[in-house]
């Protein structure tokens, strides 16, 4: 098969496709043949060798953690997939990649929404695991204020829909020119940085019960001030997170939490219905990985990033 890897950490441009062997599925676990595939700002990470020192990740690496497609291979034990299902889903945490290829084992899935384009399942359910891994630390439910910033890239997307299906108020905060963009997702938009505290204020004068930080620019302590408390703030993408006595919540590495696959039925559920759609930022060809890293690494992208075979 094809598949998108690196051989060493560097930028975008480490990356190159290669013919590998085929993977197959293990107990309990399905393969598909891919027909789109995710990248996420973790891929980058890891290309780059932030965390080189607190990950041993084999080289070479094929990146990628979730995946869309057709079953073609089921493992022992398996009896939620048959043979042909259009399915999208994830692969194993501890892994750190491997669906950005042409055939991916999944460890978690769920059915495709006949809504859905390829495109749009392959960008799911990594943003849809992280987002309801999240929610459900924070426990929003019905009644619940929540503080996205940085929410108009994949996860807050994401956490959006999904946090106002169970109830929820949500502000999200972004750029001035994605403002409209998140009030069409049904958040209160707002810009980020200086002053947000007078706009929170603002938009709900009862203040916000949880916060969830998507972009990792740096704003923790004022996040922080906005919460109840430190323990009410969780983000996915600021490594200095505990010195603010922040949880940073993330689904493999050390510390990590326990991955929230239950969400991905429940977003297929709500997409059935009209109520949960992916926003795809760009598409590129496995050919085009280092363009697609490039962009994600530039955090403007408007929703996920997404690779087709």
């Amino acid at each position: 098969m094809n598949a998108l890897q690196f051989t060493t950490y560097g930028p975008p441009s480490v990356l190159e496709v290669a013919e590998l062997a085929d993977p197959h599925p293990g107990p309990g676990e399905i393969r598909v043949a891919v027909r789109a595939s995710g990248v996420t700002p973790a891929d980058g990470y890891l290309r780059s060798g932030r965390f080189r020192d607190s990950i041993a990740l084999p080289l070479p690496h094929v990146p990628g953690v979730d995946a869309a497609g057709v079953v073609d291979e089921i493992g022992d034990g398996v009896t939620t997939a048959h043979l042909g299902d259009d399915v999208f889903g994830i692969v194993d945490p501890a892994r750190m990649g491997g669906a950005n290829a042409g055939y991916a084992v999944l460890v978690a899935w769920a059915s495709k929404p006949v809504a859905w384009t390829w495109e749009e399942a392959g960008g799911a359910a990594a943003n849809v695991e992280t987002a309801t891994r999240v929610l459900d630390r924070l426990d929003v439910d019905d009644g619940t204020t929540l503080l996205i910033e940085g929410a108009a890239g994949g996860v807050g997307t994401t956490a959006i829909q999904l946090a106002i299906a169970r109830g929820a108020t949500v502000i999200g905060t972004a750029s001035a020119g994605n403002q409209d963009f998140l009030a069409s997702l049904g958040a209160l938009a707002t810009t980020y940085g200086p002053g947000l505290a007078g706009r929170v204020a603002t938009l709900c004068p009862d203040g916000v019960d949880a916060v969830l930080d998507c972009a990792g620019s740096g704003s923790l302590p004022d996040l922080v001030q906005l919460a109840p408390g430190p323990d009410r703030v969780v983000t996915i993408a600021d490594m200095d997170a505990a010195a603010h006595g922040v949880h940073l919540s993330r689904s493999a590495g050390p510390g990590a939490d326990a991955p929230a696959i239950g969400g991905l039925a429940i977003a297929g559920a709500l997409a059935a219905e009209g109520r949960f759609a992916v926003p795809v930022a760009a598409v590129f060809t496995l050919e085009e990985g280092a363009c697609a890293h490039e962009l994600s690494e530039a955090r403007h992208a408007r929703g996920k990033i997404v690779l087709t075979p």
